[in-house]
């Protein structure tokens, strides 16, 4: 059941991510949605990967994020020849003391940004899958723990097939939610290029507007936010139905139910509310569910989408009312 405390607590957690959400804007115009959509992920635990052409400001909104939030950033950029150790890091002699010393890798930051992940094969991919999913790495059988909190935000371009690797469904599953930046409008476009003669130079300076604490306790107020059973009902029937949704040949698992709760409930701190509504899970089920799937080869051959038919599982499944 919410409670004043908890309703004063979510609002002013509205406030504190709207103030995050502004400054970010200060350098990606015109695309709050898909900020805000990065911003619930991480408040709920998850990962991002962001699938768009290149130049929509995927990787912007990765270093702005880390700024913005005062994070620890690393960028890694995958090519055909980096191998798991470059990511993760390795072992090695410590020529002082003679005895072996893990050096760590670039994933061993808060904000971690895959950069074309899908430039890299399998092996290399996989590396990312225990860090993902349990927040360590182990190497020579030793488990190193990950910084908390620990974000990964992946990039990649579905339009380009040379030279790429797809992920394997065992990665897409790692990733809380997938979602797309998309073109400017013919306004914000204008802005982008009025903002930029502006400056008079490349980069915008962005100030740190949150701190590791405050994340922290925003996340546990995330944490804390109610979801009604009927609503929890609905979320899983949604998943249910993919599974048995005649266009897709392998329907979203557990994992998805999971994260459509997870990421309604920091939907509904965003909003500056400490409970969920059917609204909550209705925009974000796409998000979270269209990369888990896999159309069958009928799909496919009548040119449907992932989303499409996740979204028409979506239409096919009765809303409840939350009052």
């Amino acid at each position: 059941m919410t409670t004043d405390r908890s309703s004063a607590e979510a609002s002013r957690a509205a406030a504190h991510i709207d103030a995050l959400v502004t400054e970010i804007e200060r350098a990606v115009v015109g695309k709050r949605d898909p900020i805000e959509l990065v911003v619930a992920a991480f408040l709920a635990g998850g990962h991002v990967l962001l699938d768009d052409v290149p130049g929509v400001a995927k990787t912007l909104i990765a270093r702005s994020f880390a700024t913005v939030t005062g994070l620890r950033f690393s960028r890694v950029q995958f090519t055909p020849d980096v191998l798991p150790a470059d990511i993760t890091g390795t072992t090695m002699l410590d020529l002082a003391t003679r005895t072996p010393s893990f050096r760590p890798g670039p994933i061993f930051a808060e904000v971690v940004l895959a950069d074309e992940i899908n430039r890299a094969p399998a092996k290399t991919q996989s590396a990312l899958l225990e860090a993902m999913q349990e927040a360590q790495v182990t190497a020579d059988g030793q488990s190193h723990a990950l910084p908390d909190p620990f974000f990964v935000i992946a990039t990649q371009n579905p339009i380009e097939s040379e030279g790429t690797y797809p992920l394997p469904e065992a990665q897409l599953d790692r990733f809380a939610l997938r979602t797309t930046i998309g073109y400017p409008t013919h306004v914000d476009e204008i802005e982008v290029v009025q903002r930029r003669l502006g400056r008079g130079r490349e980069q915008v300076d962005l100030r740190s507007v949150s701190s590791r604490s405050e994340l922290a306790q925003i996340r546990t107020i995330v944490e804390q936010v109610h979801v009604d059973e009927t609503l929890v009902a609905y979320a899983v029937e949604i998943v249910r139905r993919t599974r048995r949704a005649r266009d897709l040949a392998l329907g979203a698992s557990p994992r998805g139910s999971l994260a459509v709760i997870g990421v309604a409930r920091a939907k509904a701190v965003i909003a500056g509310r400490d409970f969920v509504t059917p609204d909550d899970i209705r925009a974000v089920a796409v998000p979270c569910l269209g990369h888990r799937v896999v159309s069958s080869d009928q799909a496919w051959a009548r040119g449907l989408r992932n989303n499409e038919i996740v979204q028409d599982v979506i239409d096919s499944v009765a809303t409840p009312s939350w009052r």
